[in-house]
């Protein structure tokens, strides 16, 4: 064989080995593309991991807690449905805005324990808003850091609801079958000015539950000018079921006039009732059952408090007022006399040169 034909042999070789390279290329390359996974992975495959669960909103219900003079409770009862797989890291926000301006008035977040089956659960928390105004109670619900859904409910005439405060069974004792004042009174001691007042009242409860923490505050009242002219305040630690107690203390007030005798109950700082009778200690008068109008002497004095009375600072002249005082308005006459005179040299002056 000669040279020249085993030069050609030996570049068809490479030519050929050439070309079946290009073409496995192009053929794992195809693969890739249309046959995904077809090639071998050579990284760690991740594990096989559990869908996450899903939370969906039910319902939405609102219940009255506590009720206040200004502020009450809104208890919020969030039914949710929950699904498919696990479930970790879910919340529930709940928010009470207001109709009328749109702020958020409170907002509470309540984490939820992890979840692994299908099942309902109640979600409930407490948000407090002022009394008499209306609301929109809105829950969130998050789902790793992510709300995935919103419900909502609106509240209107919070203000119909009677605070608490309002239902207790303690009252003053009404008798019914005899007219008796509500609140009576008896002279313990007659002074050459003033009088002292024995005043009670009754106060039963008709509850079934023991009442704690009452006061009743007692004042005394002049008729025709509304001034207190004593006023006592009595604490009670517990009224019983179907128990009544008496609640006494002493007014001092001036003599010679007639009073109104008022007794105010209060239970943990709320107002429960008043009640009111009359004490005429005027023997010419007597205290009428509504309001009148007459002339009545009323010497205010009497019912001024007794306290030590400090002399008031006597006022004291400074040099300066004392000067001034010699002649009020001289400064201002003495500018206008120099204003004249300088007014009448300068005249005479343009008289000479002319």
């Amino acid at each position: 064989m000669s040279r020249e034909w085993l030069d050609g042999a030996e570049m068809g070789r490479e030519w050929l080995l050439a070309g079946v390279l290009v073409a496995v290329v192009v053929v794992t390359v195809a693969l890739s593309v249309l046959v995904p996974g077809a090639i071998a992975d050579r990284a760690e495959p991740e594990p096989d991991t559990a869908p996450d669960g899903r939370l969906t909103l039910e319902e939405i219900s609102i219940s009255d807690g506590r009720v206040g003079g200004e502020t009450l409770d809104l208890a919020a009862d969030v039914r949710l449905e929950h699904t498919g797989g696990e479930t970790e890291n879910a919340s529930v926000e709940l928010r009470a805005v207001a109709l009328d301006s749109g702020l958020v008035v409170d907002s509470q977040r309540v984490a939820l324990e992890p979840l692994s089956e299908d099942r309902e659960l109640s979600v409930t928390d407490t948000l407090t808003v002022d009394r008499g105004g209306d609301y929109r109670i809105e829950a969130l619900v998050y789902q790793e850091g992510r709300r995935t859904t919103v419900g909502e409910k609106e509240v209107r005439g919070t203000d119909a609801l009677s605070p608490d405060y309002a239902d207790s069974p303690v009252t003053f004792h009404r008798f019914v079958r005899h007219p008796l004042p509500v609140v009576e009174y008896s002279v313990a001691d007659a002074g050459t000015n003033r009088s002292t007042l024995s005043v009670s009242t009754h106060l039963t409860n008709a509850g079934e539950s023991t009442a704690r923490d009452l006061e009743v505050v007692f004042k005394a009242r002049q008729v025709d000018s509304g001034i207190v002219a004593d006023e006592q305040s009595v604490r009670i630690d517990t009224i019983g079921p179907g128990e009544t107690v008496t609640p006494e203390t002493e007014l001092t007030v001036p003599d010679q006039y007639n009073y109104h005798l008022d007794a105010v109950l209060w239970e943990e700082g709320g107002l429960l009732e008043t009640a009111r009778s009359g004490a005429s200690l005027d023997p010419t008068e007597t205290v009428p059952v509504n309001q009148t109008e007459r002339s009545v002497e009323l010497d205010v004095g009497d019912f001024e408090s007794e306290q030590e009375e400090t002399p008031a600072p006597m006022a004291t002249e400074t040099p300066e007022a004392a000067a001034d005082d010699g002649g009020p308005g001289f400064g201002v006459l003495t500018a206008l006399l120099a204003l004249v005179a300088g007014l009448i040299v300068a005249a005479r002056n343009r008289t000479r040169g002319d």
